[in-house]
């Protein structure tokens, strides 16, 4: 029952995806600190501003939850489509949905992004998440599941298409199997 709870709390929350997280420097062969922003790949000035934004979405805006800050990046009408595949529709909708996944672990932030890729009007950003399950996990009903004091650290995806410099759809991804077992939540 409890692994049904948290799986349908999680999805409902957005909480799931498709990457598990290590750091780049314990993958063999894997990107080393002195790759991480170099620059990489934008293919122009447009794309590099993009970037750019991205790289304070998640670093600035994100991380330290400045959320009258979003629309820097996003625009008003954003689409959203989470990890579950669920969709949802505008700025303060995502809004929203962001600031729950502060709850049960208020010191979640990015830290960087090892992957940066951006091209026309797309951009590709792999970020690595983590943080500290120290907070009761709503679970619905006035229920929740108690703190386990347990960190995570998700290696996440994010693909967006931008136009007039902001985000119109975002595509998230990370691996909610992974989470939950890093949260021990699971075994």
């Amino acid at each position: 029952m409890l692994k049904q709870t948290l799986i349908t709390t999680l999805l409902a929350t957005g909480l799931t995806a498709n990457a598990f997280a290590e750091t780049p420097e314990a993958i063999p062969g894997g990107i080393t600190q002195e790759q991480y922003y170099t620059g990489g790949g934008a293919a122009t000035e447009v794309d590099e501003k993009h970037l750019e934004k991205f790289d304070a979405l998640d670093f600035e805006i994100f991380s330290n939850q400045e959320w009258d800050r979003v629309h820097e990046s996003h625009d008003e009408d954003i689409i959203v489509t989470w990890p579950d595949g669920h969709s949802t529709r505008g700025i303060d909708v995502h809004i929203e949905d962001l600031k729950r996944l502060f709850v049960h672990a208020p010191d979640t932030q990015i830290r960087f992004h090892p992957v940066r890729l951006a091209t026309d009007n797309w951009t590709a950003v792999v970020g690595v998440m983590e943080g500290t399950f120290t907070e009761p996990l709503p679970i619905g009903n006035g229920e929740f599941i108690e703190p386990t004091g347990e960190s995570f650290e998700l290696q996440m995806a994010t693909i967006a298409f931008w136009q007039d410099g902001r985000m119109i759809h975002e595509w998230l991804f990370w691996d909610n199997e992974t989470y939950a077992r890093q949260l021990g939540l699971i075994e």
